[in-house]
């Protein structure tokens, strides 16, 4: 296994990270509040939406 990403991989990774922001900033205040309870930091929260949008499958 390597730890390098092909500009591919990087381009999801960015692209699916920049919607995982524009999701969390449209959030209301309540359902961040949540996130931030479960997963104690907005960056610990973003990780979270970021890995459950890579791992999920592809809808038809």
């Amino acid at each position: 296994m390597t730890d390098d990403f092909s500009e591919t991989q990087a381009s999801v990774l960015i692209g699916t990270a920049e919607k995982m922001i524009e999701i969390w900033n449209r959030l209301s205040p309540e359902k961040q509040a949540a996130l931030l309870a479960r997963f104690g930091t907005e960056e610990n929260a973003l990780a979270a939406l970021v890995t459950t949008q890579l791992v999920a499958p592809a809808k038809p």
